[in-house]
């Protein structure tokens, strides 16, 4: 069971720093999961840091032995993990809730959280997944360099407890990982990209300082983003692609 145990830390600079310490001391159980309303230090993909205020969930990881799935299938835990991202925020927020490829969580245009999967690596053995999901949940504003952030409380006018919304979250990743079954890859797929921004719409990006106008017209099982570039399709890896927001 994801949430299982549940534990809740008064401060600490990474979930998933204290997650990955905790596994490498060998005393975690699969589906444990940490929780703090205040993170000092919190990160986000490809090195980048996560801004969070206290009372938001976006300090919230999760240890997970992957058994139900080999390493040449780990994009399957990221559509996992951004369908249950994104399941807790739509039952809320509603049908404008979005995943932006990879595995951020937009609501209309704007970025209301993104996930961080670390994984441990024995050899060629999947040991463990560190899940860190970080949600705008509580924050009534944000810094002038975030100017495409959006929390719930923006959305719906209302507070919520942050510790109940991350063991709500908890739930609905047990049911999604729960999903990942050979039988139901393809659906995971599809599901992933009927609520991916920007499918099948013409958007602008930046690639090797070059800023183009391009359709998303496929995702890949291996998550290789399929871009359609003046009628030629680009293969895109994580972090070769910018997208480019306009308001």
């Amino acid at each position: 069971m994801i949430g299982h145990p549940f534990h809740i830390l008064d401060e600490i600079d990474s979930t998933n720093n204290y997650a990955m310490e905790q596994v490498n001391s060998g005393q975690v159980t699969s589906g444990t999961a940490w929780f703090t309303s205040n993170q000092t230090a919190g990160k986000g993909t490809r090195g980048k840091q996560w801004h969070n205020q206290p009372g938001d969930i976006s300090a919230l990881t999760i240890a997970l032995q992957p058994a139900m799935l080999p390493l040449s299938r780990q994009f399957m835990l990221s559509i996992a993990v951004a369908l249950a991202a994104s399941d807790f925020f739509a039952s809320i927020a509603g049908d404008e809730t979005l995943i932006k490829w990879p595995n951020d969580i937009y609501w209309r245009d704007r970025k209301a959280g993104g996930i961080l999967i670390e994984n441990v690596l024995r050899g060629s053995l999947w040991q463990y997944a560190i899940i860190g999901i970080g949600l705008n949940i509580n924050q009534a504003a944000f810094p002038a360099d975030l100017p495409n952030a959006v929390s719930l409380r923006q959305i719906t006018g209302k507070t919520r407890s942050a510790e109940e919304a991350a063991r709500e979250l908890c739930t609905f990743l047990d049911k999604r990982i729960r999903q990942l079954q050979p039988g139901n890859y393809d659906t995971l797929l599809t599901d992933y990209t009927s609520r991916l921004f920007r499918w099948q719409q013409p958007g602008l990006y930046r690639k090797d300082g070059e800023i183009f106008e391009g359709i998303i017209r496929d995702v890949l099982p291996d998550g290789h983003l399929c871009l359609e570039k003046d009628g030629e399709i680009l293969k895109l890896g994580f972090g070769e692609i910018e997208f480019i927001i306009t308001r």
